[in-house]
């Protein structure tokens, strides 16, 4: 048996999706053929690629079920008439008429469904100027940690609100991820705050690699998110960034030895110890 590929070069799409389902899935159809065409292996778009709305009505109305799923059959095909990995960041999934799933793909060379995961935190906030989300509101959250098999390595599949908890990461990685995809639609609030920071630790916690394919700009419907897509190596240096908030392509090359040569240097990950939590403490001292 021939040894695994040990180099690979990945893409980030960046998108500014709009309520026309249509007209997202041909945008990102354009930038997923400008990635294949500068010899991308692995392309990576957004959360939300194919519908980006605010109204719960406007989500309803056009959310499907997977197998009716329209983006989803097109990106299959698309996926198979270029030969390349292909990684939906997530599509609106419809589950019943009260709950739609916000579901990442990864489809393989022939076109199949090779995993999918459902986004496990769902982001519920109040910002600062009034800018307020209830994401459970209308989605189910996920169950499930999603890992999967490419031929470079594994995959850890995650979506967005997810990358504000590291234990989902760190137990990723502890199963065996050498990547974690983070497709998003921060808003550009959190985004100036945290993004960069929040993405370069799930890097350097775990010693993978991070691909971060984000919407940005100002959406048809009025919410506005972060941009700067980001490819980040698990030493936490950036390997290609978005410069700003406008639809376009990133690329990289992966090295897979740079996966070892960061976990050599500090292996964290079999260094983990139980302890007590300080409640338990409190009471073993006072007994």
């Amino acid at each position: 048996m021939s040894a695994p590929p040990t180099s690979f070069t990945a893409a980030c799409v960046q998108m500014r999706s709009s309520c026309d389902v249509a007209e997202n899935i041909a945008a990102a159809k354009t930038l997923v053929r400008e990635a294949a065409s500068k010899g991308a292996d692995l392309v990576m778009t957004p959360e939300m690629t194919s519908l980006l709305v605010t109204r719960t009505s406007d989500l309803f109305d056009k959310a499907r079920e997977e197998k009716d799923d329209e983006a989803l059959a097109a990106f299959r095909a698309l996926a198979k008439e270029k030969g390349i990995w292909l990684l939906l960041g997530s599509l609106p999934i419809r589950l019943s008429d009260a709950k739609v799933a916000n579901r990442s793909f990864l489809l393989s060379p022939e076109g199949e469904v090779a995993a999918s995961y459902d986004k496990i935190h769902m982001f519920d906030v109040d910002l600062e100027g009034g800018e307020s989300y209830r994401e459970s509101r209308n989605y189910e959250p996920g169950a499930e940690a999603v890992l999967a098999r490419l031929p470079w390595g594994r995959i850890g599949l995650t979506i967005c609100y997810d990358v504000r908890f590291p234990q989902l990461y760190r137990t990723l990685a502890q199963a065996g991820a050498d990547f974690l995809s983070v497709p998003a639609a921060f808003t550009r609030q959190t985004g100036e705050a945290h993004w960069h920071t929040l993405l370069k630790a799930r890097a350097i916690e775990t010693g993978c690699f991070v691909f971060a394919p984000a919407q940005g700009g100002k959406h048809e419907c009025g919410r506005e998110t972060y941009g700067h897509s980001l490819i980040i190596a698990p030493w936490g240096e950036v390997l290609a960034e978005a410069a700003n908030d406008e639809p376009g392509v990133i690329l990289a090359g992966i090295d897979m030895e740079r996966i070892a040569s960061a976990r050599r240097k500090v292996p964290s990950l079999g260094h983990d110890r139980g302890f007590i939590l300080p409640e338990a403490a409190q009471a073993r001292r006072v007994s």
